[in-house]
This record gives structure tokens, C-alpha cells and sequence, in this order.
């Protein structure tokens, strides 16, 4: 299994106008939920506070990056800025799933006990969050063997 990393090194990458993108868009997410819940609630504004606020223009980014950097290396990186981005995609999403997990058990608990809903949901977003990542890991790398099987070559390893 790989290990997981904390690395501040693409924070160097990215230009200053890039992070006011990121800055703009997020903020923008924020306030249309804030509409959307001052005028149907709570309940559904809480569906749309979910969204990845700066989804949007990190997957534009993160794509636009691994491009440059193949270019700066004279390869074509098209194909791997796409790559990259349907990963940070596949990311959101798995972490989503993991926002939902945080809801149900936060809801189920909270009339018991705050700190035990808190608790139980960070515990459950961490677990199922972890466990789609690493089942999409075995999937690609089962379809991979396949692949190679076959003779139509082997994916990328991510």
C-alpha cells in the first residue's frame, strides 16, 4: 500500500493569479449556498455545502500544471493533465461519499451526544473516504493485469 504524503512543493508551482481563481471561485460556492439556504433552509443548503468549493477551478489548475510541466520537459502532456485532473476528480468524489457517511452517522448521534457525533462522523468520513480510494486502487491495478493479459498493453500507474 503507498504511503500517504504531505507535500507543500506544488504550493510553489502555482501562480498568484491562480490562487485568486481558487480564492474567487470558493468564496462565490460559499455565498450562493448561503442564498440557497436563506431561501429554501438548512436542510438544502446543507446539500450544497458538500460541493468541493474550489473543485472547479483546482481541476482546470491541476491540469493546466502537469501540462506545463511536461512542456517544460519538450513532451507533449496533454493526455497526463487530464490524467491528472479526472485523479483529483475521483478524489472529490470519494471525498464526498465520505461527506455523506459524516452526515448520516453525524445525524444519527447528535441527539445523544455532540462530541460523539462529531467523533463518530469524522471517524466515518475518514473510513469510508479511505476505503473508496483504496478500492478504486485495486480496481485500476486488477484492470491493468487484465489489460497486460491481453496483450493491450498496461495504464499509467497513478
Amino acid at each position: 500500500m503507498t504511503t500517504i504524503r504531505v507535500s507543500s512543493s506544488s504550493l510553489r508551482e502555482g501562480r498568484w493569479y491562480e490562487y485568486m481563481i481558487r480564492f474567487v471561485l470558493g468564496g462565490a460556492a460559499t455565498v450562493v449556498t448561503g442564498l440557497i439556504s436563506s431561501r429554501y433552509g438548512a436542510s438544502i443548503g446543507g446539500l450544497f455545502l458538500a460541493l468541493p468549493a474550489i473543485f472547479c477551478a483546482s481541476a482546470t489548475l491541476i491540469e493546466k500544471h502537469e501540462v506545463r510541466r511536461k512542456r517544460e520537459a519538450a513532451l507533449a502532456g496533454q493526455r497526463r493533465g487530464q490524467e491528472a485532473a479526472a485523479l483529483d476528480a475521483a478524489g472529490a468524489a470519494f471525498g464526498a461519499l465520505g461527506l455523506l457517511a459524516f452526515a448520516v452517522v453525524f445525524s444519527a448521534l447528535v441527539k445523544v451526544s455532540v462530541p460523539a457525533a462529531f467523533t463518530g462522523g469524522s471517524l466515518a468520513w475518514l473510513i469510508v473516504s479511505v476505503a473508496a480510494w483504496y478500492a478504486r486502487r485495486k480496481w485500476h491495478s486488477v484492470r491493468r493485469v487484465r489489460n497486460a493479459d491481453k496483450g493491450g498493453g498496461c495504464e499509467i500507474s497513478r
